[in-house]
């Protein structure tokens, strides 16, 4: 059987790298794609295309080339996205509206681009990369947050409407690992005269950390590897340490103003 060929979004670094370098390690033909292949001309791990998920005509050339070179596309990865953080009351409405363009409207232009073919191959698989954030509304974290709550659900409603054509839509969401999204994240200053200086400041700063102590990105290529091997993917998984894991089902369980104040103490931790 010919290989199956996966296209991942945002594949030049952090998650999107390790998902691709893995993948490939078990024989799939991968493609990345990122915003500047010209950064990234010492990239040798697999082939990188120019494609920004915000511009639907660098989508749609990008979507027709790789056609071109293997004729089908059998597996997306919507990886690419953006950190953001900030009180909710400080936040620029245009950052707000960039990071939803990047997070959501961007997978949802690709997944359009794409959708057409394999529903003429009458198979395909589109994972889209979400987060444990997304779970749940974190201080300080509160669009980031929102951007991958709304494609969790929107992987469902996908995911129901394509099932008859043979396309399987589901959903992988993060814990914090150890990548680069902290250099590309666009954060709120810490204003002096903010009443949230001080704990947007902690907050700010536990992040960090988190993501410096994260995961081996390793672990989500493994997991993904698992889910392409799946006859029929569940709608949702997650990947990440056992405490985040279990955050989400704490949610679902604990009485809500409990479940409020146990984020609030890890935020600042």
């Amino acid at each position: 059987m010919k290989s199956k060929v996966v296209l991942i979004t945002g594949g030049s670094s952090g998650i999107g790298k390790a998902i691709g370098i893995c993948l490939k390690g078990k024989g799939y033909i991968v493609y990345g794609t990122t915003r500047d292949t010209s950064k990234h001309t010492t990239f040798s791990e697999f082939p990188l295309l120019d494609m920004d998920v915000r511009n639907r005509e660098t989508i749609k050339k990008t979507i027709e080339l790789l056609l071109e070179k293997e004729s089908r596309i059998d597996v997306l990865i919507n990886n690419a996205g953006i950190g953001i953080t900030g009180p909710m009351e400080e936040t620029p409405p245009e950052e707000i509206l960039k990071a939803f363009a990047t997070n959501f409207n961007g997978p949802i232009s690709v997944i359009n681009e794409v959708l057409p073919y394999m529903r003429t191959q009458g198979s395909g698989l589109i994972i889209n990369i979400t987060s444990i954030a997304g779970y749940m509304g974190l201080p300080y974290r509160g669009v980031y947050s929102a951007t991958k709550a709304a494609l969790e659900l929107i992987t469902e409603s996908y995911r129901m409407e394509t099932k008859k054509f043979g396309v399987h839509f589901t959903t992988l969401a993060p814990g914090d690992f150890a990548t680069n999204i902290a250099s590309g994240r666009y954060h709120t200053p810490v204003f002096d005269n903010s009443p949230y200086k001080d704990s947007y400041k902690n907050t700010l700063e536990a992040i960090d950390a988190d993501v410096n102590s994260g995961g081996n990105p390793v672990e989500v290529g493994k997991k993904i590897a698992k889910i392409i091997a799946t006859k029929n993917p569940k709608p949702h998984y997650k990947v990440g340490s056992f405490l985040q894991k279990m955050a989400v089902i704490l949610k679902g369980i604990l009485p809500g103003r409990w479940f409020e104040k146990m984020l609030e103490n890890h935020s600042t931790h």
